[in-house]
């Protein structure tokens, strides 16, 4: 639960490392990790870090673009273009044309993944129909 106070919007309050973690079901350790790739960057009170709603924001995008499959890289485009431009129809493009790109890619795994499901099926299939059948009888070696 990010730092309660009375009277102050949930966009004004304040989260530190355990919070945040334990909020987004992951460590303190993945935050720390985006945050060293500059994909966000705390406050500092004193020498705590202290994440802000936007913090949190990013972070779900983050996590939300790395289970699709995005580098650290493209996210960070992502989101830096956010930044830069509020209106996000320069984001809308970049997203719309990556996500076009990361169906693409997953439809060719699917299809490769299909074919290795048929081909293990198969290898299955008679593995398990030479264990059913009787061995072919043994030929004795002349020696």
């Amino acid at each position: 639960m990010p730092a309660e106070h009375p009277g102050v919007s949930p966009s004004e309050r304040f989260y530190t490392v355990t919070q945040l973690a334990q909020e987004l079901g992951v460590t303190a350790r993945t935050i720390r990790f985006y945050e060293d790739r500059g994909l966000i960057i705390p406050r500092r009170a004193g020498t705590t870090r202290v994440y802000t709603h936007r913090d949190r924001a990013r972070m779900i995008l983050i996590l939300r673009g790395k289970r699709l499959g995005f580098s650290l890289r493209e996210i960070k485009e992502y989101l830096d273009l956010y930044d830069i431009d509020t209106t996000q129809i320069p984001q809308l493009r970049m997203l719309l044309k990556a996500v076009k790109i990361r169906i693409a890619q997953l439809e060719d795994q699917k299809i490769a993944l299909e074919q290795a499901l048929g081909d293990l099926r198969e290898i299955e299939r008679q593995a398990s129909s030479a264990l059913e059948s009787p061995a072919p009888p043994r030929r004795k070696l002349a020696g």
